[in-house]
């Protein structure tokens, strides 16, 4: 049974003075804040940003403020529960809408975050990471992880928008984030390994033992070849949910080490009601519309949006028309602390 504990007040003031000379303070009147009984008690609130609000937003920002004074022109998805210019839209993973213009270039860099782009509009825009050009496509996953040079180009003639996914927070936490500045890279002169060498499920290049593998062979994440999988899992299979995780074709293991990414199909009208989880949460609307029960509150979502689910929420998604998301989540950061887990609704 769960008792109550003693307050800073019920201390007497001298004894609170001189723990305060001390540096100390005591571990009782906080215990409930920081080990809640039962379930973790999130920060954390639902958050719902429209891509409709959002564009005309991102446009007046690229006539305001050119790339070079931005370096990275980008607008933060704020947790509602933190308040607006909070660099979290969880609690461990950050999320930003990035505007890139024709002609323009966004500077090499590289940071001790790993980042990932979920291309939300535009064509002709591209991202080299370590001399790797990667063709950016609407709803393509482009992944820039942790220590690689990368730097953005587009060479079309409409905006491109994607969606940043950072683990940030987590290295902010650890005291650990900066970024290095680079020149542009000459990118290597053959199309990406997602249109050379991984183009099948279950099939890698065959390469000597001795040649070195990289830790990140593949980089994109073409969206066509997922919405294909997608639809053949669900025809053998109409009533179940369909999803795939994105995966490092050569060890199986989620592509970033401290996010995964999963995209999911809801046919027209159909409802899913995944299990309680402790992995926080963001879902990118690729096409579709339809809505999303979070702990009771309802969030509607349409092609493009972007919402957020706290911890151990009780979910409901139900589509109003066929429809694609993306989720982002931490599940590969808990399953290495080793607390990921799973409860009934």
């Amino acid at each position: 049974m769960s008792q109550q504990l003693g307050t800073l007040e019920d201390l007497p003031a001298d004894y609170r003075d001189d723990m305060a000379k001390a540096g100390v303070a005591p571990l009782w009147p906080m215990m409930r804040n920081v080990l809640p009984h039962g379930a973790p008690n999130p920060v954390t609130r639902p958050g719902r940003w429209a891509y409709a609000d959002l564009r005309p937003l991102l446009l007046r920002a690229g006539e305001l403020t050119p790339v070079e004074k931005a370096e990275r022109r980008v607008l933060v998805l704020s947790d509602p529960g933190r308040g607006t210019g909070a660099m979290q839209a969880t609690s461990s993973i950050y999320i930003g809408m990035q505007l890139l213009l024709p002609g323009e270039t966004a500077p090499a860099h590289r940071h001790t975050p790993s980042a990932a782009r979920i291309i939300v509009e535009g064509e002709g825009g591209y991202t080299v990471v370590d001399g790797e050009k990667l063709p950016m496509e609407e709803g393509d996953l482009v992944l820039t992880p942790g220590g690689e040079w990368h730097d953005h180009g587009h060479e079309g003639t409409k905006p491109v928008i994607w969606l940043d996914a950072l683990d940030l927070p987590l290295f902010v936490y650890l005291e650990g984030s900066y970024a290095e500045e680079g020149s542009l890279q000459s990118p290597r002169n053959r199309p990406d390994a997602s249109q050379v060498e991984y183009l099948s499920s279950g099939l890698a290049p065959s390469r000597s033992r001795a040649t070195k593998k990289r830790r990140y062979p593949m980089m994109r994440f073409p969206w066509h070849r997922t919405e294909a999988a997608l639809r053949e899992l669900a025809q053998y299979d109409s009533d179940a949910v369909a999803e795939v995780d994105f995966i490092n074709p050569e060890t199986g293991e989620d592509v970033l080490p401290t996010m995964g990414f999963t995209a999911m199909m809801l046919g027209r009208g159909q409802k899913d009601k995944p299990p309680r989880c402790s992995s926080s949460a963001i879902f990118h609307v690729v096409k579709g519309s339809g809505s999303t029960a979070i702990d009771g509150e309802t969030v509607t979502w349409g092609p493009k949006d972007t919402f957020s689910v706290p911890v151990f929420a009780k979910l409901t998604h139900q589509a109003d028309e066929e429809a694609f998301l993306v989720r982002v989540h931490d599940r590969p950061l808990q399953e290495k602390l080793k607390y990921y887990e799973e409860r009934a609704r």
